[in-house]
């Protein structure tokens, strides 16, 4: 075990198609993992930072990623192409191919986020207005949404790379464009914020500084890699010209991506204005349950992102029977792995949530959440790695399609229903979150079981 986690740390370039399964997953997954787990890092010691600007810093923070939340979804739509059209190619032995398509996904991403980021930093106050912002926030916090705006082409190329990184079977650097960005992010925070000797710092603006100056020597670090011809992906000079077939493939594949996620958020937008009619005692006991949960969602999220790597190899070379027992293998490690927070959670729900706040009403409240929420971890394990295998084979659009379906359909009304009509209140919210999340899971095995995710081709 040990060796394995050395060749997962270390990057030993593997045949996927021909590994051995277990192995695998295990040398994918542990690099994801600790990405994954980076990444909930930042998100919390960011905030901790701002949080000493007082409430007004942290209004600002929220508004302008509620706005740049369409930045996230469209990287991540790009990032899914990447980790699909990728791994097909090098499934396939392409390599040249592979090549092309990286520069095609660095080419389109790149444009679209430097459109993005000048319409951003134009019209940043109206945006901020737009949200609701008052004064107090408008005075402290348009530099800062200018700044975040314009340096969007780091959050965008991050996210695209790092998914044609997994794509190739390269988890490891993508592991480590995450943990320098972020890493260098963290460093940076309370310096650029708060300053240091007799540098004063930038306030609520060196937050956007460090984590624009973080974010864009991740990048750099990626494009090392990717140009310095020492790995199965590389960009070559004759990958350096466009290619609109490929684009539209991109484009084709990333609409289901950027669908997923925009689907998924319009939800927990609607679910946390549910809770606000509740109080600031719901809205904050929902709040800290989503973190706790986050926080060992996130990495079974990176275990199950091997099933994505795997599928995608395996159908280029054309081991379509490899790639189908690959699912139900990390789909197995992802129920053990969330059985075991399952009853974590259950057992020390209530002191889990009581280090996060010292109120009662609140505490009993995130713990009622944990308890509830994750009686459909089980479930939520296997829907990951479904969810994954679609997008790894390239097909984004059938998970969007159930996403619609549930979590639009289903969810939100259930939810109303049963917090507002049956008078549960959050309880109710909890209670149509494990019940969809579950059902979620179920349609995504049927659908997959049917077996048409094998034959798109991209």
């Amino acid at each position: 075990m040990l060796q394995l986690l050395k060749d997962a740390l270390g990057g030993k370039e593997q045949d996927y198609t021909k590994v051995n399964l277990k192995t695998g997953i295990v040398l994918l997954a542990i690099p994801m993992i600790l990405e994954m787990l980076m990444e909930s890092l930042f998100a919390v010691v960011d905030i901790f930072f701002v949080g000493r600007l007082g409430e007004h810093a942290v209004a600002t923070v929220g508004l302008t990623e509620a706005v740049i939340v369409l930045v996230y979804a469209i990287g991540m739509g790009i990032s899914m192409a990447a980790t699909a059209l990728i791994s097909r190619r090098v499934g396939e032995k392409e390599y040249k191919e592979a090549g092309n398509a990286a520069f095609q996904l660095l080419a389109f991403g790149g444009v679209v986020s430097v459109i993005l980021g000048l319409l951003g930093f134009y019209f940043a106050e109206d945006l901020l207005r737009m949200m609701g912002a008052e004064n107090e926030v408008l005075a402290i916090g348009v530099e800062y949404s200018r700044i975040i705006f314009a340096g969007n082409t780091a959050i965008m190329l991050l996210f695209l790379l790092n998914g044609a990184f997994r794509g190739a079977g390269q988890p490891h650097l993508a592991m480590r464009a995450l943990w320098i960005s972020n890493g260098l992010n963290i460093v940076l925070d309370p310096l650029f914020i708060f300053g240091l000797g007799s540098f004063e710092g930038f306030g609520l603006t060196g937050a956007a500084i460090a984590t624009t100056a973080g974010r864009s020597v991740g990048v750099i670090y990626q494009l090392y890699h990717l140009f310095n011809g020492k790995h199965k992906l590389v960009i070559l000079k004759e990958n350096l010209t466009i290619n609109f077939l490929v684009i539209k493939r991109i484009v084709s594949i990333s609409v289901g991506g950027m669908g997923q996620f925009l689907i998924d958020s319009v939800g927990w937008i609607a679910l946390t204005r549910m809770a606000a009619e509740f109080g600031s005692v719901a809205v904050a006991g929902f709040t800290i349950a989503f973190r706790i949960l986050l926080f060992t969602l996130m990495p079974a999220w990176g275990l199950s992102g091997a099933a994505a790597t795997l599928v995608g190899q395996n159908l280029g070379a054309q081991k379509y029977r490899r790639a189908e027992i690959s699912v139900w293998l990390t789909a197995r490690y992802n129920v053990i792995f969330l059985a075991l927070v399952t009853v974590l959670y259950l057992l020390a729900g209530d002191v889990l949530a009581g280090v996060f706040t010292d109120t009662d009403a609140v505490r009993e409240l995130a713990a009622d959440g944990l308890k509830v929420i994750v009686l459909g971890y089980v479930f939520f394990a296997v829907g990951m790695v479904m969810t994954n295998a679609f997008n790894g084979a390239g097909d984004t659009k059938t998970p969007a399609l159930i996403n619609i379906g549930v979590f639009w359909v289903i969810e939100i009304p259930l939810a109303y229903f049963l917090a507002f009509v049956v008078g549960w209140e959050m309880m109710g919210i909890y209670i149509s979150i494990a019940f969809c999340h579950s059902l979620h899971a179920v349609v995504a095995f049927y659908i997959f079981r049917k077996g048409k995710w094998k034959s798109v081709k991209i």
